[in-house]
């Protein structure tokens, strides 16, 4: 609940007391935490962590396992915000579910305590996915978790249509209310192109040794990002005769240099100019990153922009890393 209200709530400057919602925070913890289910808790139970081959089902990623509720981990199989499951489809597999547990349990399963307790997990998980979206995208800005937010706040929504949450915390009920309104899901709802849209958004990498590519569009303009001063991993041994392409020189960038700080700063530029020619109808951008050889920075930089383009508002772009023919080999 506190990533949820570090990393997603107070982001969004909205006024609240803050010590009230902690109080009851702790009211809902200590609520959840006497149910009387205490079984392995897979916590992070979800389809992707599924593996059917053969008509065999088997389970990865399970390391964080702990001794837990048991309707926590279906209430995160059943409320991914990205599988977009009907209530009705809940219902059945939730019921189901049940069904199926009591003949492992040695313990008749009180059905109305179980669901009780469902819907508390159903709604500490829907937090703890949003403050996930929240580190990932708000702060790293990985464009994939951006992208989520909407589904997550639309999924709390849904929740809340069919669920009352407990009067004994009016402070969370409210903030709850406010966030899953029009106005906030609209604020992470970036604009979409479509198969219509006219606009291609050209990302070249490029070497400053051979100069920076020409725009032949009828407007030109754009951006030059200048990448040399981000360590070069072109200078070590390990990664001369790679590229930017290369796992490792992209572990290198991202553990010993400050490339994310850089092209989070970068996206926030290039956001701003790509949704108002979205908007406006616009048909070229070029965006152009330079470093020395055009090999490692350069190139890890141009991918990552065209993948952060491409997920977050499905526009179209052509990638082209123009020195290519004079990496070192």
């Amino acid at each position: 609940m506190l990533y949820y209200k570090y990393y997603f709530l107070d982001t969004l400057q909205y006024p609240y007391d803050k010590q009230a919602l902690i109080d009851e925070f702790e009211l809902l913890s200590d609520q959840l935490s006497a149910g009387n289910y205490k079984n392995f808790m897979f916590r992070d139970f979800q389809s992707r962590n599924i593996i059917v081959n053969n008509d065999e089902v088997f389970f990865i990623d399970f390391q964080g396992g702990m001794q837990g509720g048991l309707p926590y981990d279906v209430a995160s199989l059943l409320w991914q915000a990205k599988a977009e499951l009907s209530q009705e489809w809940k219902d059945k597999l939730l019921d189901h579910y049940i069904h199926e547990v009591q003949s492992l349990l040695p313990e008749k399963i009180d059905v109305s305590v179980f669901k009780q307790q469902y819907n508390g997990f159903v709604l500490l998980r829907l937090l703890q996915v949003m403050g996930a979206y929240g580190f990932r995208g708000l702060f790293e800005r990985k464009a994939h978790f951006l992208t989520s937010i909407p589904l997550g706040l639309l999924n709390i929504k849904n929740f809340l249509q069919h669920n009352t949450i407990a009067n004994d915390t009016p402070v969370f009920a409210s903030i709850l209310h406010w966030i899953v309104g029009d106005e906030v899901i609209q604020r992470f709802t970036p604009p979409k192109a479509t198969d219509e849209t006219p606009l291609v958004i050209t990302i070249n990498s490029f070497s400053y040794k051979k100069g920076i590519p020409g725009d032949d569009s009828e407007n030109g303009g754009g951006f030059v990002f200048d990448m040399r001063g981000i360590l070069n991993p072109g200078r070590f041994d390990d990664y001369k005769k790679l590229s930017g392409l290369d796992k490792p020189v992209q572990d290198f960038l991202e553990q010993r240099t400050k490339m994310n700080v850089f092209l989070n700063s970068v996206w926030d530029l290039i956001d701003i100019t790509t949704e108002n020619y979205l908007e406006r109808g616009f048909a070229s951008l070029h965006i152009n990153f330079g470093c020395t050889g055009g090999q490692h920075r350069s190139v890890y930089a141009a991918e990552q922009t065209a993948r952060h383009l491409k997920n977050k508002y499905k526009v179209k772009t052509i990638l082209l890393h123009t020195n290519q023919q004079n990496w070192v080999k």
